[in-house]
């Protein structure tokens, strides 16, 4: 709230320059506000008096809306890559597979392996873990095992993450 949305009988105010005003009526804050054309804002609704402050608003909310900015920037966000394999898959094949997912697991990505199955593959499920087993072997050194193979479906699914 800001200016005239403040309706408190009473507030606790704060200068411009961050010293304190003491307690007084909303009305006598509003009048000091404008004489040193500035804003008075109200920052703690829920005290007894609700503390005031005396600031350009504009000025603020510029300022909140940088450090928001700032904030956002050191954000990591972590995306779930996923690769796909089958059942019949050839060693060198494997490999290709392998140096992609290490690429995405040094870039902080996840990556989530899946085995596809289809048509008879479905007989050869047990077997095929060994695929999944053989694809992490190769990735040890810098993946770890977030969640372990589990058939769904038609297809056996397992996560990756960096090696911490």
């Amino acid at each position: 709230m800001i200016n005239e949305q403040i309706r408190d009988k009473e507030v606790r105010l704060i200068g411009e320059n961050g010293e304190q005003l003491g307690i007084m009526s909303a009305r006598e804050a509003l009048k000091l506000a404008k004489e040193a054309n500035l804003d008075l804002v109200k920052i703690a609704p829920t005290a007894k008096p609700p503390v005031c402050k005396i600031i350009d608003f504009g000025k603020y909310r510029y300022e909140a809306a940088r450090r928001e900015k700032e904030a956002k920037k050191k954000q990591k966000v972590t995306e779930v890559k996923e690769i796909r394999l089958s059942p019949n898959i050839d060693d060198n094949d494997l490999n290709t597979k392998a140096n992609q997912a290490r690429k995405f697991i040094a870039k902080g990505d996840k990556v989530k392996v899946t085995l596809r199955f289809r048509g008879r593959e479905m007989a050869h499920t047990t077997s095929s873990k060994v695929i999944l087993d053989q694809f992490y072997a190769k990735l040890e050194d810098v993946a770890v095992i977030e969640k372990s193979a589990k058939l769904e479906g038609r297809s056996m699914t397992m996560f990756l993450s960096e090696k911490r």
